[in-house]
């Protein structure tokens, strides 16, 4: 790809065109959109085939150099990837046809770390080079926050604070990000996921908080976005048997940039046959798809997969910009996308409180294995499928387990009375001390005065 195709559009349309280091740092376009691709580069089918031969390592370098290429040289692109995505990222074939991902193998436990680390080592790279300064700011339902944390700890030139629904995380989650102090800054606000996402909307449109360098690194960053998509090639590249073979995807879906990432993947050229949308009672988007009309849930309702309580999430942007459509920051449809073939690509399924609770308790009677919240709304889903569409029972299926079950102890031990297993670094979390920030922040006005009277 040449200079000139590595550019990212606003999907609000209402602002210049930039560069993928312009698009990282901005994290939020000047409009309020997001930063999405004006070109998806074509992966050939010989070449994703060939992926079944090569490492993790192996497989991002391919997927992430043609669009970072013209930005980051190469061999320190390799380096980037070498310590960012450095932990294994099994999968586990539970039935004939069926295969658990797990995305849980970082630092965190969670999925998060694929594209927090990644953003931060990318980050580290340019500011480095420029000797400038940050501030990242934040919002998480649950999983983000900590990847963030963990990813950004101890950079000289990187500040992060970030914004959580304190009484909508579990007590693991929040330790990964009240616990490391230094340049994190984690404040839990009364309020929902969608508020404290709000605010931070609000404060990167301030123009009185130019001066701070503000940017994102949850998943509104275009930077924390794309090495996503890695993991769907790689899942892919170890179960097929043919080439362009087709296969299923059932992803938990909160904000939405799980998904999109997997799209991105599709775009480039994966053969996927379907992805299932797999979210908890908020079910804003399996509602559109079923009526056209795009209503957000307000408030979101509160699961105890947690991390996808969101109730207006922001990669909707990107997903419609992907159909031709159009969706601002506020959930009003500007141009409808083309339904029929997102409807073609997408399915989305709505699970419950009672049938998440009831998947973990079949899935660890049927399979002796324990499954967290967030990857039972997706096994749960991906069974709505199969009973739906008996025709595709022969095509391959990844659920992905997003999360490790020791970061839902309550859950677990209530629902099949099995202690998880504390990985080494959540063990290491629970026992060091908490540093909670005392300012009180309820509205977009107190985050405002926090930071200006902090930084």
């Amino acid at each position: 790809m040449s200079n000139q195709n590595i550019l990212f559009h606003s999907t609000n349309y209402n602002t210049p065109e930039v560069n993928l280091k312009t698009a990282i740092f901005r994290g939020q376009a000047l409009d309020s959109g997001l930063y999405m691709l004006n070109k998806i580069p074509i992966i050939k089918k010989e070449i994703i085939y060939s992926f079944k031969d090569l490492q993790f390592k192996d497989i991002a370098l391919k997927i992430l150099t043609p669009i970072i290429e013209k930005s980051i040289p190469i061999d320190i692109l390799k380096i980037i990837i070498q310590k960012a995505l450095n932990f294994d990222v099994p999968i586990e074939r539970i039935d004939k046809n069926n295969f658990l991902g797990y995305l849980d193998g970082g630092p965190t436990c969670s999925f998060k770390d694929f594209g927090a680390r990644t953003l931060a080592k990318i980050m580290e790279y340019f500011l480095t080079k420029e000797n400038k300064k940050i501030i990242i700011l934040t919002a998480t339902s649950g999983d983000t926050g900590g990847a963030v944390a963990q990813a950004f700890y101890e950079m000289n030139n990187i500040r992060v604070v970030i914004l959580y629904p304190k009484d909508e995380v579990s007590e693991l989650q929040r330790k990964q990000m009240t616990t490391l102090g230094k340049n994190i800054i984690a404040i839990g606000i009364k309020g929902k996921f969608d508020d404290c996402q709000r605010m931070v909307k609000q404060a990167f449109a301030d123009i009185d908080l130019n001066y701070l360098n503000l940017t994102s690194a949850n998943s509104i960053n275009f930077g924390r976005l794309l090495p996503q998509s890695i993991y769907y090639f790689w899942c892919y590249s170890r179960i097929v048997e043919n080439e362009n073979e087709p296969i299923i995807f059932s992803v938990p879906s909160g904000n939405f940039g799980n998904l999109v990432g997997g799209l991105i993947a599709f775009k480039m050229g994966l053969p996927v046959l379907k992805f299932i949308a797999a979210v908890n009672e908020n079910d804003e988007f399996p509602r559109f798809l079923a009526t056209r009309k795009y209503e957000k849930v307000e408030p979101s309702r509160n699961c105890i997969s947690n991390a996808m309580n969101v109730g207006h999430p922001s990669n909707l942007a990107r997903l419609f910009d992907l159909y031709n459509g159009q969706i601002d920051e506020n959930g009003n449809i500007i141009k409808e996308p083309d339904i029929k073939l997102m409807k073609q690509n997408i399915i989305s399924y709505s699970i419950n409180e009672e049938l998440t609770k009831k998947t973990i308790i079949e899935f660890y009677k049927n399979c002796q294995k324990v499954i967290e919240p967030h990857g039972a709304v997706g096994w749960a889903a991906l069974n709505l499928y199969r009973l739906h569409f008996p025709k595709n029972k022969s095509i391959k299926a990844v659920c992905f387990e997003t999360a490790n079950p020791a970061k839902f102890p309550k859950e677990i031990i209530s629902l099949i009375n099995v202690v998880p297993k504390i990985p080494d670094s959540l063990q290491l979390i629970q026992k060091r001390k908490e540093y909670p920030y005392s300012f009180e922040i309820s509205n977009y006005q107190d985050l405002k005065t926090f930071l200006q009277k902090n930084f």
